[in-house]
This record gives C-alpha cells, sequence and structure tokens, in this order.
C-alpha cells in the first residue's frame, strides 16, 4: 500500500464524537501557569513549553481561561476582541502554534468563552451607547429609569451594587451583572446571536475543539425586567462570598435562567455539530437551581454537551451522607443530560484548603472525584496538592475582593503562579516579577520536587488518571449507589458487562464495609488493598466482576 492510499479517507480514523463523555480536562489559567518573556504574566508560549507537563498526567484536554484581548478589569472575563489574543498573552500565530503541539501531544483544547457580556471598550458598545437608533443600539439590554431617577429594577451586580448603571450618552441604564465595565450582551436580538455564533465558527475553523462556556444561564433577561423575589436566609448557599454579598439575598428568577435560552443553545450545538468532534461544557451559576439548569441545558442532545455547578465548589464539608445526597440528587435528576465535577476552579478557596484537607484526605477525593459518573475538570496546581495561598491586601489583583476585603478575600488565593521548581524564589513561573505574590509553601510542592518521587501527590494523580482510562466503567458506566453515610461512600460503575466497586473511607479511622454479593477480584489501582472487612483510614477500594476480569 502506497502512501497515498494510507492517507485515503477510507484508512483514516473518524474522530470520537464522544471524547468529551468521562474526559478528563485539565484548567488552566494563563496568567499564572507560565511567562515566557519575564513580564511577570503567564503566556500562550509558556504553556506551550509546560504542555507535556499536562500530557504527561494522562488528561484528554486542556481548557485554557480566557487570553482575548481585554482591558483586563476582571482579568479577560472582559472582552473587548473576541477574534484576537492579548499582547500580553501573545499573537494568534503562538494560538496556532499551541493547537499544533497540543493535538501532538493527544490533548483536545477547549477555549473559554465568555458571551454573556463583553468589555465596555468592545466596539459593539462603543456604537451601541452612541444613540438610541444606531444599528446596535439594541445590542446591550438598555432601559430607562423609573420616573424618581432610581434604576429599572431591584436587580444586584454579583460584584456589588446595582446591576444597572447609568450611561450618560444614551440617558439610559445598561444591565451589568458582574463589573459597570461588563455590560450584558441582548441575546434577544437575533443579530447579537449571529454575532456570537460567527465568534464561535471563527474559533473552530482556528482548529479549537470546543469551548467552555462561562455563566452558560446569564444569557438572557426578563424581558419584563420585573424585581427578583427576595430569598430565605437559610437558603443562601451561595459559594462565593454567601456571607457579605446582598446578590446573595434575592431569588434569582428574573435576572438568569430564562426560557429563551435553551433554543439559543440549539442553535449554538448546531454550529458545534458542523465540525468533527467538537463539545462544549457549560458553567451554570446558580445555587438554588442548578441540577435543574443542568439537566435542561445537557439533555436531548441537541444542546451542550455537559455542564457542571457547584455543589461540590462550596465550602460545604463533602462527608459521606453529601455525597451521596449530591450523587441521588443527580443521579435521579439528570436524565439523559451529563454533568462535568469539580473540586477546584479559579474563582473559589483551593479545595485542600476549603475542606482542610491532609494530603492523604486529598488523594482520596482525588480518587472519588475520578470515579464519579460524569467528566471531570482538574484546576492547575491540584495535582501538586497546593492550598489556597495568602495574598496581602496590598497585592490584591481581584476586584471582588478588593470590593469585599476582609471578611471575603476574593480569588487572588488560587490564582497564585504554578511553582516548576523549589530552588528559584518564582518558582519558575518567571525571570520577572510575578503579577501575583509566589506562595513560599508552594515551593517545596513544585513539579520538580515530586517528579520522579513515587509516594508524591503528583505521582498518586498520575496513576489515578491512567487507572481511570484503563476502565471504561469509570469514564462512561452507569451508576449504583451502595453506601453513604457513616464515613464511606460506595458505589458500582457498570459498562458493557464489567462492573467495577468504587468504596471510599472518607475519615481518619478504619471502618468495617459490607461487600456487595458476587465475585469480586481488586484492581491494580493506586491505593493499597484493603483487609476485608475493614477499609482503612482515607483509603479507597476498587473491584471487578463480570465481563474482563481475570484478576
Amino acid at each position: 500500500m502506497n502512501l497515498m492510499q494510507d492517507m485515503s479517507p477510507a484508512h483514516v480514523a473518524a474522530p470520537d464524537k464522544d471524547w468529551w463523555r468521562g474526559a478528563v480536562i485539565y484548567q488552566i489559567y494563563p496568567r499564572s501557569f507560565q511567562d515566557s518573556n519575564g513580564d511577570g504574566i503567564g503566556d500562550l508560549s509558556g504553556i506551550i513549553h509546560r504542555l507535556d507537563h499536562i500530557a504527561g498526567l494522562g488528561v484528554d484536554a486542556i481548557w485554557i481561561s480566557p487570553f482575548f484581548r481585554s482591558p483586563m478589569l476582571d482579568f479577560g472575563y472582559d472582552v473587548s476582541d473576541y477574534r484576537d489574543v492579548d499582547p500580553m498573552f501573545g499573537t494568534l500565530g503562538d494560538f496556532d502554534a499551541l493547537i499544533a503541539r497540543a493535538h501532538e501531544l493527544g490533548l483536545k483544547v477547549l477555549i473559554d468563552l465568555v458571551i454573556s457580556h463583553t468589555s465596555d471598550q468592545h466596539a459593539w458598545f462603543q456604537e451601541s451607547r452612541q444613540s438610541r437608533e444606531n444599528s446596535r443600539s439594541d445590542w446591550y439590554v438598555w432601559a430607562d429609569a423609573k420616573p424618581d431617577g432610581t434604576p429599572p429594577n431591584n436587580w444586584l451586580s454579583i460584584f456589588g451594587g446595582s446591576a444597572w448603571e447609568w450611561d450618560g450618552e444614551r440617558m439610559q441604564y445598561y444591565l451589568h451583572n458582574f463589573l459597570t465595565q461588563q455590560p450584558d450582551l441582548n441575546l434577544h436580538n437575533p443579530d447579537v446571536q449571529d454575532a456570537l455564533l460567527d465568534v464561535v465558527r471563527f474559533w473552530l475553523e482556528r482548529g479549537v475543539d470546543g469551548f467552555r462556556l462561562d455563566t452558560i444561564n446569564f444569557y438572557f433577561h426578563d424581558k419584563e425586567l420585573r424585581d427578583n423575589p427576595a430569598l430565605n436566609p437559610e437558603e443562601r448557599n451561595a459559594t462565593i462570598a454567601p456571607e457579605v454579598n446582598p446578590y446573595n439575598w434575592q431569588d434569582h428568577l428574573y435576572d438568569k435562567n430564562q426560557p429563551e435560552n435553551l433554543d439559543f443553545l440549539k442553535r449554538f450545538r448546531a454550529v458545534l455539530d458542523e465540525f468533527p468532534a467538537a463539545a462544549a461544557v457549560g458553567e451554570v451559576g446558580d445555587a438554588q437551581r442548578g441540577l435543574e439548569i443542568q439537566a435542561d441545558y445537557t439533555s436531548g442532545g441537541d444542546k451542550v454537551h455537559m455542564c457542571y455547578s457547584f455543589e461540590f465548589l462550596s465550602g460545604i464539608a463533602p462527608t459521606a451522607d453529601r455525597v451521596g445526597e449530591v450523587l441521588s440528587r443527580y443521579e435521579d435528576g439528570i436524565g439523559d443530560g451529563w454533568a462535568c465535577w469539580a473540586f477546584s476552579n479559579h474563582d473559589v478557596v483551593r479545595h485542600a484548603t476549603r475542606w482542610a484537607l491532609s494530603p492523604a484526605a486529598q488523594r482520596n477525593y482525588a480518587a472519588l472525584l475520578l470515579a464519579m459518573r460524569g467528566s471531570v475538570c482538574l484546576y492547575q496546581g491540584e495535582e501538586l496538592g497546593l492550598t489556597e495561598a495568602y495574598v496581602p491586601y496590598e497585592h490584591l489583583q481581584d476586584p471582588y475582593g478588593i470590593r469585599f476585603w476582609p471578611k471575603f478575600k476574593g480569588r487572588d488565593g488560587c490564582r497564585t503562579p504554578m511553582p516548576w521548581v523549589t530552588d528559584n524564589g518564582n518558582g519558575g513561573f518567571t525571570e520577572g516579577k510575578p503579577w501575583l505574590p509566589i506562595a513560599v509553601e508552594h515551593l517545596a510542592q513544585s513539579v520538580s520536587a515530586q517528579d520522579g518521587q513515587d509516594d508524591s501527590m503528583l505521582a498518586f494523580y498520575r496513576r489515578m488518571i491512567a487507572f481511570r482510562a484503563t476502565e471504561p466503567a469509570l469514564s462512561k458506566g452507569s451508576f449504583e449507589l451502595l453506601r453513604a453515610g457513616d464515613g464511606i461512600v460506595a458505589f458500582i460503575r457498570e459498562h458493557d458487562g464489567r462492573r467495577v466497586l468504587c468504596a471510599f473511607n472518607l475519615s481518619d479511622a478504619p471502618l468495617e464495609f459490607d461487600w456487595p454479593e458476587g465475585d469480586w477480584t481488586p484492581l491494580a489501582a493506586p491505593f493499597e488493598q484493603a483487609k476485608r472487612p475493614f477499609i482503612g483510614p482515607w483509603q479507597a477500594v476498587f473491584a471487578a466482576s463480570g465481563e474482563g476480569t481475570d484478576g
């Protein structure tokens, strides 16, 4: 067979359109991953140089937080140009090189797409605010003041204060769910939808494999601008700053979660389906009805592929009872949809600190995360066991933290730079002054310090991810809860006749466990085998029965 025959369509493997189901996705916060030019800010070239580390973990994909042109008031989540790379991160050529290298290493690339709002520096908003008659006059959410000059309704901004900002040029208020410099797009306008879907196509044609959709349930607002009702105090369970932010005192019935979003997501999915194997994961920002929204947005195979919300991104201790309650609710409520789980990301206190976990507990929760039904997002540094860094007020960058200091210290503590080496004051992240200080305690947990150490956190993550990859039941199988309480969570995952038992002792004492009936063969997982009928402190047990079980 000659080369031309080898490369013919009949001999090229079809892309796996289902790759996302059960995928392990590694989140990169580009400002803090690797700086390549000494300006103290991570960049795309730096990511390229560190892709081998990510590929070595065995993950399936990377998710890169925003790198578009931006005034950086919310660090890239305020986009001023959707079709270009901000110079601090590099160029479109750098991004093309990143895509090429990631694909060489077998990594899919998802990028963070922020389409609920833009920066007020975006050309669309600059035109929209000029008058009420121009071609983009209703591309954003504008409304007249009440007769007394106050805002149109009681909606609040997540970053504090009213969600409405007065504009002296239009003599109207505009909506901003986040910073005042982040005006909300009006997706009720079909032209806005078309423009955003053109952006989606632009990046897919450039080679990305899909998107993480920021604040996916914020795309539409209530056309009637009705007031949100008050939320009962006992229901205030938001993940971020629940104690200090009045945003958490409202039941957000009208400023987000609108039914019109379902039709837009179908249009979005239709664009993705034009490409061989594109996928999307949505961030659902709602403390009261996250599961309901996830089920709606991922059902039917015609909207987004998967969503994640904040059940395990909160400060609520993940006891065996709590984990069982969440997993049971999802199993009962997700339907034919698909969840994506995370314990940490760029918006919340790192879970090692948030849940006060010992290294042994971190390992056990990592194993639990990688055994649950759904896809998984890991946040950079999670594989090193990084804790939340303390950032003094004078070094804060996050506007959220600056606004609510000292009761809420913001999100900078989870965004400090990655420590690559130990014998360097900046951890090998930069040769300049880092944009956030390196946590001194992180240096001892650097990649170089842990690489090659069989008992390190890094080695454990590599083994656990590899173990998941060898067991399709863990990535794509069904879920049956066996026990959740008295310190133990246990369930069975099943795929193509092979059943995998997963049991976790979420305590610091040995606990007795009644194994289910059947012949169970212990699996060569990253934990030592338990001495039945006990499971040791912070130990996990994996065993298999059925097809493919050969001891």
